[in-house]
């Protein structure tokens, strides 16, 4: 039995650094068959109607991040987002790159940057020794509060809606402040007192004017501005010799 399929068209942003002089929208015609998800419309596009078009993705089970972009006006990730949803908000559905970040090609940004910042801040653990034969042991309720911050997939969404990530390129960002307290909470990190140190500068926790944005597009529900507010107090404390 033929599965039924509707004519949907997608407008996507476009940009070669190397040949266009600016980004610039072109419109592609596709049939969206029930359940597609907006990775696969791509898919169908550069499969069947423009083999050049770039884009990011892996797991297609939102899990690795790769395919972070905007979606009718809001960072989402393709691989989770309906394309019936989308025709219900608007047509043709528009796609665009991650927003305030360098194009590489079309929907391809540069994450290095980003990379960049996760890396400064000690993004492993260092555990306290002597180390134990097999693991080290926690409590459920030492164990509960890493359940929200390690479900992180580093897709960039949150540093991409930062208003403050927008003008002040090194400032730490939303993904690796939350990183930081991910280590911070953790019962097994040796280093606590460094880590909050290192947050402890005008790009760090300071710079976040807690606009909520970076809660609002983070695919997996995760409050990053809490977060960051909890590091504040904890360093409020450490100077007043509370902790």
């Amino acid at each position: 039995m033929a599965i039924a399929t509707k004519s949907v068209k997608l407008k996507i942003q476009k940009y070669d650094p190397e040949i266009d002089a600016e980004p610039y929208w072109r419109e592609y015609t596709i049939q969206a068959k029930p359940g597609m998800t907006m990775l696969e419309a791509l898919f169908e596009v550069l499969n069947k109607v423009d083999g050049s078009l770039s884009f990011r993705f892996c797991c297609r089970g939102a899990v690795c991040g790769a395919c972070a972009m905007m979606i009718n006006g809001k960072i989402r990730l393709a691989c989770e987002t309906q394309v019936s949803a989308m025709l219900e908000k608007r047509e043709p559905i528009l796609v665009s790159p991650l927003p305030h970040k360098k194009v590489v090609k079309d929907l391809v940004v540069d994450m290095d940057p980003f990379f960049q910042q996760m890396v400064s801040i000690k993004p492993f653990l260092v555990a306290k020794e002597p180390y134990p034969e097999k693991e080290i042991i926690q409590s459920e309720k030492e164990r509960a509060k890493l359940t929200e911050p390690i479900d992180c997939i580093l897709c960039g969404s949150c540093s991409s809606a930062c208003t403050i990530a927008w003008w002040d390129p090194n400032y730490l960002g939303p993904a690796t402040l939350e990183k930081v307290y991910r280590f911070v909470v953790d019962s097994r990190d040796s280093i606590r007192d460094e880590r909050l140190d290192m947050v402890d500068t005008e790009d760090g926790v300071w710079r976040c004017h807690t606009i909520f944005n970076c809660v609002d597009v983070c695919p997996k529900k995760i409050n990053q501005t809490d977060a960051i507010q909890y590091l504040k107090r904890q360093l409020v404390k450490k100077k007043l010799g509370f902790s």
